[in-house]
């Protein structure tokens, strides 16, 4: 079964998951403007950390998807499930960005964990996918440079791992889960980068 509908239906997913986040960003009509405007800061910065996300999460699965030249009924579903859980972002991100400054810090708390077990669900499914394609050369095309399937393998072994400890920090202080999760998207556009190199 050729890749072309499976990245059609993967790109809507994705585009429809960063276009949510936009939704998370909300004032109240009658109150101040200013006042809201400056007090929805965290909203600012959890959009642009899970837009950031999303769209390295995209460019992971380009890269899965452009060394892969079939795909086959378990690959798809693997893929729904990955899916699934992209779409599902801005919820966590909307529950983070309106508890982190509350002062019930239980309600932080659970968004923080709430989030970082979505991301590291998503990091063991892109994972899994990968695997399953390359796992002796299963899906791959014929042409796959060797560097680049390590490449990759090395690249996305670490994420489950990382996001796994931010979450766990979550539980100490959510404040400090929620920076870690920012590190960690800047950490991966800066190893994207030097990978795409």
């Amino acid at each position: 079964m050729p890749t072309s509908r499976l990245e059609a239906f993967a790109d809507g997913i994705f585009a429809f998951a960063a276009t949510l986040l936009i939704l998370n960003l909300t004032v109240l009509p009658g109150a101040p403007l200013g006042d809201q405007l400056k007090s929805i800061w965290p909203s600012y910065i959890a959009y642009a950390v899970s837009f950031i996300t999303i769209g390295i999460i995209w460019v992971n699965h380009h890269t899965v998807m452009h060394q892969v030249s079939h795909v086959d009924r378990l690959f798809l579903l693997l893929n729904v499930l990955f899916l699934m859980l992209i779409a599902f972002i801005p919820f966590p991100t909307r529950l983070l960005a309106q508890s982190i400054n509350l002062p019930a810090q239980s309600n932080a708390e659970a968004a923080a964990v709430l989030y970082g077990i979505t991301l590291t669900i998503t990091a063991v499914l892109i994972n899994a996918l990968w695997r399953y394609a390359a796992t002796g050369r299963r899906l791959l095309r014929a042409d796959a440079s060797a560097r680049v399937v390590q490449g990759i393998n090395r690249s996305y072994a670490p994420g489950p791992f990382i996001y796994l400890a931010a979450t766990l920090v979550a539980l100490v202080s959510p404040r400090a889960s929620a920076a870690l999760y920012a590190l960690v998207a800047l950490f991966y556009v800066i190893e994207a980068s030097a990978f795409g190199r």
